[in-house]
């Protein structure tokens, strides 16, 4: 049963904005918001006024001193006076969390027309605002001084599934590898540069151990950026064809590590489940998805999350080619945030974008063959808060 047919109702995305990710030294978090926004709009052949709602996904956390950012979409016109705006935080989720609530608002009758803005402006602030502030994501560490900040927690996780499973250093290499080669692609991305798996795989002076085992080329980058998208219940003429919401799923797991098992991701594997059965389809049914790589290992574990393997053998898929471009099912087609950057509120945003590109035939060099239905997996903390979704071509 797909969500249309739950609720009796379709979720469209009708028109979407990016901008470029990276150190935007002439962006503020307001003229990011205007210009993804005012895009995302006339994208969908909209007048502003017709949006009767808006969900601002940002974390902050003190990364920026302005921390009360929900009306700064109205900044678009004058045409947006008064209508309903909310700031949504769920650490890295954030933008999807704003993408569900602006989902919910449609299913619930209250509006018909939503914008949902993912937004985050990092590069400013110092490496130890930004370290502390992506700390304050994780219960054991949320307020103390580390040296390898929210790295060294995904190092843990990346030790843990070492001794239960085996060396992973390699095919970490290979991950990061791919999504730069893919990021090459993306006009949107932080980093486009082909980095070569040896490189990656190579502990160097361009390339060092940030906590072990994890390089530099195994951590997502500090970044600026937003993405938008307008979600209506009836197509609305834009410039592309509307993609269909065909499920979607959250899940939280217990916040104290001592009550999750590390490698697991128990919470994650139920946001897919959740999304992939209300959209009554199976993973072989999906022709890409767009996952949450904040570090090569929450990649690799997102193929064994998501069932694409069992426990333990992701890097079969690595291995068998089945995550490249030309593979069963491409993964981080965009370069992922390994390479696109992930400035945090804007991440799972941006993930539905680049999914709507690539199922109107409007990814750019990004394009696939053809696509129909993809997923978008994203997730705050070590696998604390998840969500995904299932989008289909219309």
């Amino acid at each position: 049963m797909s969500l249309r047919e739950q609720f009796g109702k379709d979720v469209l995305l009708t028109g979407w904005g990016h901008s470029r990710f990276g150190k935007l030294t002439d962006e503020t978090l307001e003229s990011l918001i205007v210009q993804v926004a005012t895009e995302a709009i006339g994208n969908a052949g909209i007048e502003p006024g017709q949006i009767d709602e808006i969900y601002l996904g940002q974390f902050n956390s003190g990364m920026m001193p302005l921390a009360f950012p929900s009306s700064l979409a109205l900044q678009v016109s004058e045409q947006l006076a008064n209508v309903p705006s909310t700031r949504v935080e769920n650490a890295c989720a954030s933008g999807s969390a704003a993408f569900q609530q602006g989902t919910k608002s449609l299913l619930a009758g209250t509006a018909k027309t939503v914008l949902v803005i993912g937004a985050e402006k990092m590069t400013q602030a110092g490496a130890d605002v930004v370290g502390a502030a992506l700390l304050g994501a994780d219960y054991d560490m949320a307020g103390k001084a580390s040296s390898t900040g929210f790295t060294g927690l995904f190092a843990e996780v990346a030790k843990h599934y070492e001794k239960r499973y085996g060396p992973v250093s390699d095919v970490l290499g290979t991950i990061a590898a791919k999504n730069h080669r893919n990021g090459v692609d993306n006009p949107y991305a932080q980093l486009r540069k082909d980095l070569g798996e040896e490189f990656c795989r190579t502990v160097s002076d361009k390339n060092p151990m940030v906590a072990d085992p994890l390089r530099r080329t195994d951590c997502s980058p500090v970044s600026d950026g937003a993405a938008a998208v307008v979600l209506s219940l009836a197509p609305t003429g834009g410039v592309t064809a509307p993609v269909r919401l065909a499920g979607f799923g959250q899940a939280n797991d217990f916040f104290p590590a001592a009550r999750r098992d590390p490698t697991a991701f128990t919470a994650t594997r139920a946001s897919w489940q959740r999304a992939l059965g209300m959209a009554g389809v199976g993973l072989d049914e999906l022709d890409f998805a767009e996952v949450h790589d904040c570090f090569t290992i929450a990649e690799l574990l997102m193929y064994e999350a998501m069932g694409l393997t069992e426990p333990g053998q992701g890097a079969r898929a690595v291995e068998e080619g089945w995550v490249f471009k030309d593979g069963k099912l491409p993964i981080n087609v965009s370069g992922g945030l390994k390479a696109k950057g992930h400035p945090v509120g804007a991440t799972g945003v941006s993930q539905h974008v680049i999914a709507a590109m690539q199922l109107t035939g409007t990814a750019g060099g990004m394009q696939l063959a053809n696509p129909r239905r993809a997923a978008v997996q994203n997730m705050g903390g070590v696998g604390i808060a998840n969500y995904v979704s299932v989008l289909e071509a219309v």
